[in-house]
Order: structure tokens, then sequence, then C-alpha cells
């Protein structure tokens, strides 16, 4: 997919976003990998309708803060566009929150393969937050190709866990 045609997806994303006031709840998808399901709190602590950091503990779609790929893709799945939208709007509620993407791949390729893979995927979580008005400022991405996985066996389940980006703040 090009650059222009991304950007299209991402202010399109943007349009739709913006005409919503309320926080975006999730709905469990039917198969998206390994836990991502839940349900939203629906309280906003301090009443202005903005995000604060204990949400990131109590809100559900703040809480799910791992992205899943499909094998050999670097393409956000339609399953994880309201996670990648809250924590877009946790960025612009809290300027001086700061967050690293760090971007992970299975065991079959190369090792340049999967760090550059890693990187891509992590880039692709950016661009979708960016284009759902979070701040590149506020973002770092990281690749550890094969290196960090959640789980050791060859199998399509396991390979299926190890495709991911992570979502760690390092700043609330």
């Amino acid at each position: 997919m090009n650059t222009t045609t991304r950007l299209l997806i991402a202010a399109s994303i943007c349009v739709a976003l913006a005409a919503c006031t309320k926080k975006v709840k999730e709905v469990p998808p039917s198969d998206t990998g390994p836990d991502t399901s839940g349900t939203t709190t629906g309280a906003i602590p301090d009443g202005t309708g903005r995000y604060t950091p204990a949400d990131l503990d109590t809100d559900s779609c703040l809480r799910q803060r791992v992205i899943y790929f499909d094998f050999d893709q670097d393409t956000l799945r339609p399953e994880f566009q309201a996670p990648v939208a809250c924590h877009a709007k946790y960025l612009r509620d809290r300027p001086e929150a700061r967050m690293t993407l760090e971007g992970n791949a299975d065991e079959r390729g190369t090792r340049e393969y999967n760090l550059g893979l890693g990187e891509r995927r992590g880039n692709a979580v950016s661009a979708a937050i960016q284009g759902n008005g979070g701040s590149a400022g506020q973002m770092s991405v990281v690749s550890y190709g094969e290196e960090r996985p959640t789980c050791a066996d060859s199998t399509e389940d396991c390979w299926s866990r190890n495709r991911r980006v992570e979502i760690v703040y390092t700043t609330k």
C-alpha cells in the first residue's frame, strides 16, 4: 500500500472519529488472536471526558496494548482500529505521555528480515496512532525482530502470538 493511500485511509479514520465525542468502546472481535477481548469501564474519573493515567489500568480499550499481525504482514488488522484510536486519544489528552512501540516477529525468516519486519510493524502502529491524532513526538519505535518471543513452540498458534507490536508507556 503506498503512502498516499495510507494517508487517505488515516484521514478518513480521523474524520470519522472527530464526529464522536465519547470514548471509543471496544466490540469483542470474533477471532483477533490471543488476549484481545474485554469490556469498557465506562466511567471517566476526572469528569472531563479526558483520559487519566489511572485509565491505563482500568479502561479495557487502553489495557489492550498488544497489536497482532498476520504472517509476513505489516498492515494493521481492522479489529485493532479501536484500541489504536483509544491510545491516540490518550496521547491527545496527555501531552506529557510517551510510548515505545516494540515491534516483534516470529522465528521464521532471517534475523535481518525479522528486525526490519518488526520495525515496519511498529511504524504501522505509529502511523495509525498519528492518523487518529496522536503526536509522533510522543512515540518511538524499536524492533526486537524474533529476539523476544512470548512463546517458544514452533506452531502456528505460537507464531501468531509472536507477530505483534507491544505498546509500552514510558511516561504516563
